[in-house]
């Protein structure tokens, strides 16, 4: 071999290896939980999509979300539950398919820890989809279900972005409720609410997965021409109410930024100083 042939042949190798610290770097950099969880193995959409037939797909996010949107044909067990490694092992033992987790996107770790969890209590051949929920609808709309409806609108699928601009500060939020000029609701489930909500006397109560706690406030709204405040007790379970309220055309609306947690804080901070 002569040194010109040596020479490019060295150009050639730091070009592969400089190419793949960039790609390693950039999938770090999107998808966190890939550097987290280094022996999580994961399944990338082309794969997916390829293979869609020959796994099953399983949802580990709460009810509420699977039902708000989903993988169509995914079966929901949650990473949450009590019941999360008897069910997936009851799964591995009815069908021997790959099993593929997943969950909102790509920085939501709870695939990764479903997959990890499943690893630790000997249940194989369990992968992540680590782009998650959003990712898969844009791409398969005819492959996923939205308020119970299949193909999805790729359209009425919310962003992060869209989702911020319906955030209101705690202390903001306060001061709309102190006017009366709002119909103000607690979504918290009845285990975060301890009995005791922010606005005592100036607030409904309703549960988001109990769309029937939630109508009445939405009509109310609606006769009295009025915007919707709403809060949970951290400020991501309303992300997933944001669907139906656009299903049930509810124009204006908003939620506490960070919740009833943010909220708490908020006023701690004013007497801790």
């Amino acid at each position: 071999m002569t040194r010109n042939s040596v020479v490019f042949l060295i150009g050639v190798l730091l070009l592969v290896f400089s190419s793949a610290q960039v790609a390693l770097a950039k999938d770090e950099s999107e998808f966190p939980g890939r550097k987290l969880y280094p022996a999580v193995k994961y399944i990338e959409l082309d794969d997916l999509q390829k293979q869609f037939n020959n796994v099953v797909v399983v949802d580990v996010r709460s009810s509420y979300e699977y039902q708000t949107l989903r993988i169509k044909g995914a079966v929901n067990i949650p990473l949450a539950s009590k019941e999360f490694v008897a069910d997936m092992k009851a799964l591995r033992a009815r069908d021997a398919r790959q099993i593929v987790v997943y969950c909102n996107g790509k920085t939501c770790m709870k695939s990764y820890k479903a997959a990890t969890k499943c690893r630790t209590h000997n249940i194989a051949d369990v992968v992540s989809f680590d782009r998650g929920i959003m990712d898969w609808a844009q791409a398969n709309p005819d492959r996923a279900v939205l308020l119970g409806r299949s193909p999805v609108d790729p359209g009425r699928l919310i962003s992060k972005s869209t989702f911020k601009k319906r955030l209101v500060d705690p202390m903001k939020f306060e001061e709309q409720v102190a006017t009366g000029k709002a119909v103000v609701v607690d979504v918290r489930d009845r285990f975060q609410r301890e009995a005791v909500g922010l606005f005592t006397g100036l607030e409904g109560r309703g549960y988001i997965d109990d769309p029937s706690t939630l109508d009445k406030y939405i009509a109310k709204a609606k006769a009295q021409n009025k915007p919707m405040y709403v809060y949970d007790a951290a400020g991501k379970q309303v992300r997933w109410l944001m669907y139906y309220l656009e299903d049930q055309k509810v124009s204006e609306y908003y939620f506490m930024k960070g919740g009833a947690r943010a909220y708490y804080n908020a006023i701690r901070a004013q007497y801790v100083r």
